[in-house]
């Protein structure tokens, strides 16, 4: 992805999440994810998904079960 997509995309979710401690960084040997942020704690993956013309993007994000709050 290149700079100017991933700066548009960071603008984008930070806003959609009322967060702009979302930063997205380029990963080593990825040219069609980065990795997001919130703070220093990794939250997940964006992919750039280009189909037919269309482009998109979707978020992976991992929840680990030991950081879930204790019922």
């Amino acid at each position: 992805m290149k700079i100017t997509e991933i700066t548009r995309l960071q603008a984008y979710l930070q806003d959609k999440f009322e967060n702009d401690s979302i930063k997205l960084m380029q990963r080593p040997n990825a040219t069609d994810s980065v990795e997001m942020m919130i703070g220093d704690e990794f939250i997940g993956v964006a992919y750039r998904d280009e189909d037919e013309g269309e482009l998109s993007y979707s978020l992976s994000i991992c929840v680990l079960a030991e950081d879930l709050p204790l019922d």
